[in-house]
């Protein structure tokens, strides 16, 4: 073993000797900015990951240093430091500056090519430019998302009954909570794994055996992933690795990876609504800019994005702001409309596994309706939010196109709560009688069939049904998935529940 990473650490300091003599490299010779070090990493990563080399070289921050990038108007900027990071004042950001970042907070850390290198690069490392940002997206729910699922008992409940494999004994179905492996790729793909080194070892590489750490969760973006440095999230679930484009972050199909639905169908929303359809029909123009920061309304886009209505610095032509950038995603959100049986105000924590409603249980409302008032948002907050998202709106629509929109959508959210309470009667009447076993029995309340049914109320039709309220996409949220559905989902809960009556009365 000895013997064999001497080797490799030879092949790699010879590499690293080779390009760092170089006066060039393939496709960047004006780029005299770029650090000794990540040279070294070029060397040898363009011949044994080409893309990743090609998509960095094409990226904002290998042509531009983070101190020429804060000589840029406020308004224009896209760092956030007070002062330029002394080991970057006068090289472009490469792979060094971003994977040698903080070597000793990394578990992941591990000897490579004669320098300490770790595999995941974090938001603590994004920080490094991006502090507001970073701090801004710590407050949000995405950056607790991990927890937000796993740390909750209930949730956890729901993720069986979705993942958990069954098996059938002969006489009755049983289903077991998935493994790691299966959550990895399912409800965490989103919402992201718990890194952790497991061991140190050998690998056969394009460059010889090598020593690299082996981590559990990995690969993995989600947005509430917990890193080896201990830091939350995951800054590339929306600005894509290795070209990190504000242009790819600003467009509905990156946020699509984890708002497709049913349960969280934002984006086949947003594809059916009238801004959808501007987006699709013009996203190609050269009228659009996705780069341009501020963002214009009305000259460098001609109808939101996802990011437009949610996170973007915009502007109108006459420089008046519209919205300030924000990586807090909620700040712009008085109602939480997706995810739980019930639309309620925002919850006032990022850490929603902290809430308990008047029943002990984790939700941040009763099965009744009634909000666990205290963990969530005030209602002054709330306006104060709702005025917030709709300045974004104001600046294509008229006051009264915008006052009616969204008091149609407060009237969409208090009728689906209405009809989830409907459904929730039903169940709690099967519970009663003992027909299936909800939390105060003792059971699960989602993996039974009555209570599989109410979940998809709320989860799927009532989720859809806000959605379109919210976004414009009407006909989703009445037959494709929506009001159609909810209905006669609560309809066909009744009848089960008769049907179940009258069978055990017999």
């Amino acid at each position: 073993m000895g013997g064999s990473r001497r080797a490799v650490y030879v092949l790699a300091g010879i590499w690293v000797i080779i390009w760092i003599l170089l006066p060039s490299w393939a496709g960047a010779q004006d780029s005299e900015n770029i650090s000794a070090q990540t040279r070294g990493c070029l060397g040898c990563h363009q011949t044994v990951t080409p893309g990743i080399v090609s998509d960095w070289k094409n990226s904002r921050m290998a042509k531009i240093t983070p101190a020429a990038a804060s000589e840029k108007p406020a308004r224009q900027r896209r760092v956030s430091f007070d002062s330029v990071p002394e080991n970057l004042g006068g090289t472009v950001v490469g792979c060094a500056e971003c994977h040698n970042l903080h070597p000793d907070t990394h578990d992941d850390t591990f000897s490579h090519g004669g320098t300490d290198v770790h595999t995941v690069v974090t938001p603590e490392d994004c920080a490094t430019c991006h502090p507001v940002e970073r701090q801004q997206f710590s407050q949000n729910l995405m950056a607790e998302a991990y927890g937000n699922l796993m740390d909750n008992s209930l949730y956890e409940a729901l993720i069986t009954a979705a993942s958990g494999p069954m098996k059938f004994t002969g006489t009755k179905l049983t289903q077991k909570a998935p493994d790691a492996e299966t959550n990895a790729d399912a409800c965490l793909f989103c919402h992201g794994t718990k890194l952790k080194v497991e061991k140190i070892e050998e690998r056969d590489t394009a460059m010889g055996p090598m020593e690299m750490p082996e981590i559990s969760g990995w690969p993995n973006q989600g947005v509430g992933r917990i890193n080896p440095d201990g830091s939350k999230g995951s800054c590339a679930a929306c600005h894509t690795r290795h070209r990190f484009s504000i242009k790819t972050a600003r467009k509905p199909d990156t946020c699509s990876q984890c708002h497709k639905g049913p349960d969280v169908p934002a984006y086949k929303v947003y594809k059916v609504s009238k801004h959808g359809n501007i987006y699709s029909a013009m996203k190609d123009s050269e009228e659009w800019d996705f780069s341009a920061v501020p963002w214009t309304v009305g000259r460098d886009m001609e109808a939101p994005t996802c990011a437009a209505c949610h996170v973007s610095l915009l502007d109108s032509p006459g420089g008046r702001v519209l919205a300030e950038r924000t990586h807090r995603m909620n700040d712009r959100l008085g109602w939480r409309i997706f995810g739980l049986p019930y639309a309620h105000a925002h919850p006032e924590s990022a850490d929603t596994s902290i809430i308990r409603n008047k029943n002990g249980l984790p939700l941040p409302t009763a099965l009744d309706g009634t909000p666990a008032e205290k963990f969530l948002i005030s209602e002054k907050t709330r306006v104060e939010r709702t005025r917030t998202m709709q300045q974004v709106c104001l600046g294509c629509h008229s006051s009264s196109w915008v006052s009616g929109h969204f008091r149609r959508m407060e009237h969409t959210i208090d009728s689906t709560n209405a009809q989830t309470r409907t459904a929730t009667e039903i169940l709690q009447k099967a519970w009663d009688a003992g027909l299936e076993s909800g939390p105060a029995a003792g059971g699960r309340p989602f993996d039974e069939t009555l209570e599989r049914m109410w979940v998809e109320s709320w989860l799927f039709y009532a989720n859809s049904t806000r959605f379109a309220s919210a976004m414009g996409g009407a006909d989703y949220g009445v037959f494709e998935n929506g009001r159609w559905h909810l209905t006669r989902n609560t309809r066909e809960m009744m009848e089960l529940l008769e049907l179940r009556q009258k069978t055990e009365n017999r």
